[in-house]
């Protein structure tokens, strides 16, 4: 049976994607070098491809994200040097950023600024196809179109026909000889105005005269016999994560057309059910030609378990993105009748327990509806909350961390090492702490932060804290451009044997009068962010993760501290991608957070913070968080975000990041200002904060003291306007 496998990482083993471009960036590196060095990266992802699998496409490697990529392909956007290109990801007038699906993964949202666009192949500075002939790497026109911003609904079709002309123009100037072309967009829930502009569009597709595989992934194609009956060869769908639905549907599709069965996880770590899995391929291989694939891109893996320092346990019981390769092909030699014995080993220890507390679970289950309540109403503890904090019009505050800096790093490396004993290392950071309350009392901030100097991430700082999570040392992941994390493995039942911030969080408080929040990152995000178990239903994985962050709520109350901020990022994020499933999701996102803070005082005040995500759609939900204070991204967006609370009556407190953290760009207190006197339409004074968008942890202390310094005096200054 055929292999095919897409979405490889980046970044490399040793993330040589980030050290290149952040090199160019600094400076470090001409562009001749930068060029060369990932051409070579790129032929290492090749080569571990060809190892495994017979067929996969090329032309993957992005300098930044693929989107931008098409929009600069076909002349949405215009830049003629890598900088040109660059200052569209990070610069001044960089293009909005949110969730790729229900990812962690960000992407660049072209924005049509509701005018009707007009296509042309482009020259980018940065050309993903040099040299490709065989299976070009695109993202389909529908899926671009669908994912940009702005493009009146009244173009759509009309644009869909256009863009997909001037691809087949693309593939021909190029000289392709068949085509990848990636359609997750067709796994949403979709009017029938769209599936028809689909199949008129992608008629055009015939004029092309090589292979396409059509490739849709993350969900269900609710109308899949419409894409095997389009001009493709073959159709790629996900049978991991559909719930059933696609495989109902191809039950009643017969095609001479190539089925890419997606039958291993792209976006989980454990290990294939080789046996089960292969007998799936035999039955569809009655109706279809199949070839065994990913059920999504393989980016959202670390890219090897080559010298992971995961327990043995748990080692033989997951699979990195190299590894989802070695699974692809085993199951198309076990089809066939071969490697039995190879992948009886492989699959071997799967159904093993392992990290198993019944005691966790009991807690669990005798939750009662109440636990998932607070009291008083939010109107009672307002009054209260005032009393205490004593706050000002317009209180400013920073999302967490600040700037960690090589120093911070490096001392926490040689600590994690063993090269550096507890005690010095936490001196070191009482006195990155001691230095970041100094800096936000010189800026006269109203509410600190600590800086999460001990922190190397809000997920993964945890899971080094709790029972139950696994972190995975060199399990590096692609977030946004070059920006990674580790996604932590919840592999068993999770609870808290001590405290896991509270030292840090009440020596910051001992060092100021301001109060200075506790910061926590929240169930639905820690699940987000990690790979989750799925023996049993993730809203119990929630519960228990829910369990232990409201223990160490209730020791910052004891410990004096007054706010405590829940940070929830990835709630929107995690959210099916058909709306029909967002209820049962929703239900235990919702009760997760509220379980946390539901027995706090009313004097202490809960915070939350959300970024980079499409909030009209999900804001009675939130409102049903029952939080105090809530900080959401603007810059980017240039506060388009305020259109939702216009329609809405939001009764709680709100700060809109008036600074894009991602750029190193410093604002002016003019472009902030911008940001907060449109808020101030619709948002009542009283209820206004002022902060960044993000945290801080990757810029550095010259580019935030100054746009600190300017958000202070501008809120200084509104306090005299108002």
């Amino acid at each position: 049976m055929k292999t095919y496998a897409y979405g490889f990482p980046r970044l490399g083993k040793n993330r040589e994607f980030k050290r290149l471009i952040e090199s160019f960036w600094a400076g470090k590196l001409s562009e001749g070098e930068l060029r060369e060095g990932i051409r070579k990266l790129n032929q290492k992802r090749e080569e571990t491809y060809s190892k495994f699998v017979e067929d996969f496409p090329r032309g993957e490697m992005t300098l930044y994200d693929p989107m931008l990529d098409t929009a600069l392909t076909f002349g949405v956007y215009k830049a003629e040097t890598l900088n040109d290109y660059f200052n569209l990801c990070r610069g001044k007038n960089a293009l909005e950023m949110t969730k790729w699906f229900n990812t962690n993964y960000h992407y660049l949202v072209p924005d049509f600024k509701g005018e009707r666009p007009s296509f042309k192949v482009s020259q980018s500075p940065w050309d993903r196809h040099e040299g490709v002939k065989e299976r070009a790497h695109l993202i389909a026109p529908f899926t671009f179109l669908k994912l940009s911003k702005n493009l009146p609904e009244s173009s759509f079709k009309e644009a869909l026909v256009e863009l997909t002309e001037k691809l087949i123009e693309y593939a021909s100037l190029k000289g392709f000889s068949s085509i990848h072309l990636e359609d997750p967009a067709l796994v949403m829930e979709l009017p029938l105005k769209e599936w028809k502009a689909v199949e008129e569009a992608y008629s055009k597709l015939e004029e092309f005269k090589g292979e396409i595989f059509l490739i849709t992934y993350y969900d269900s194609v609710e109308n899949l016999e419409l894409l095997f009956n389009l001009p493709v060869s073959g159709v790629g769908v996900d049978l991991v994560h559909d719930r059933g639905e696609n495989l109902k549907q191809l039950e009643k599709i017969k095609s001479d057309k190539l089925l890419i069965a997606g039958v291993v996880d792209g976006r989980n770590v454990w290990r294939n059910d080789l046996f089960k899995t292969s007998q799936l391929l035999k039955e569809l291989s009655q109706n279809f030609k199949v070839a065994v694939s990913n059920a999504s891109p393989l980016f959202h893996l670390p890219v090897s378990l080559a010298g992971s320092s995961l327990e043995k346990e748990l080692l033989e019981k997951v699979a990195f993105a190299e590894e989802k390769l070695y699974e692809i092909s085993l199951l198309g030699e076990l089809v066939e009748g071969r490697k039995e014995e190879e992948a009886r080993e492989w699959t071997c220890k799967i159904g093993s327990s392992f990290g198993e507390d019944l005691t966790v679970r009991e807690k669990v289950a005798k939750l009662k509806e109440e636990d998932f309540t607070r009291k008083p109403d939010y109107k009672e503890r307002l009054e209260k909350q005032k009393a205490v904090l004593n706050l000002p019009l317009f209180p400013t505050t920073t999302i967490g961390s600040f700037p960690q800096t090589e120093e911070v790093r490096r001392v926490r490396l040689l600590y994690k090492r063993g090269k550096l004993s507890e005690e010095d290392y936490k001196t070191f950071i009482r006195g990155e702490i001691t230095k970041a309350i100094e800096i936000q009392e010189e800026l006269n901030l109203d509410v600190f932060v600590h800086g999460e100097f001990e922190r190397s991430d809000m997920v993964e700082f945890f899971a080094e804290k709790l029972e139950g999570i696994a972190t995975t040392g060199n399990g590096w992941v692609i977030s946004y451009g070059t920006r990674c994390y580790r996604p932590p493995i919840i592999y068993g039942d999770v609870k808290r044997n001590s405290p896991m911030t509270v030292e840090e969080i009440a020596f910051a408080q001992s060092k100021t009068d301001k109060p200075v929040k506790g910061m926590l990152t929240g169930p639905t995000t820690i699940i987000a962010w990690s790979y989750t178990r799925e023996d049993i239903p993730t809203s119990e994985v929630a519960y228990q993760i829910a369990l232990a962050l409201k223990e160490e709520i209730r020791d910052y109350e004891e410990a004096g501290i007054k706010i405590v901020q829940i940070d929830e990022p990835a709630i929107r994020e995690k959210a099916p991608i058909k709306k029909r499933n967002w209820k049962e999701y929703f239900d235990w996102a919702i009760k997760a957070f509220r379980l946390c803070h539901s027995s706090v005082k009313p004097e202490t005040q809960i915070h939350t913070h959300m970024c980079y995500s499409e909030f009209g759609e999900i804001i009675e939900y939130i409102k049903e968080m029952d939080f105090d204070v809530i900080s959401i991204e603007a810059s980017r967006s240039k506060g388009d975000i305020l259109e939702v609370f216009e329609k809405v009556n939001f009764d709680r407190q709100i700060g809109l990041g008036v600074w894009d953290i991602h750029s190193p760009y410093v604002p002016t207190k003019e472009e902030m200002k911008e940001i907060v006197e449109r808020a101030l339409r619709v948002i009542p004074k009283e209820n206004f904060w002022i902060n960044p968008d993000c945290g801080l942890k990757t810029r550095r202390w010259e580019e935030v003291i100054p746009a600190l310094r300017n958000m202070t005096e501008l809120a200084k200054e509104l306090r005299k306007e108002n």
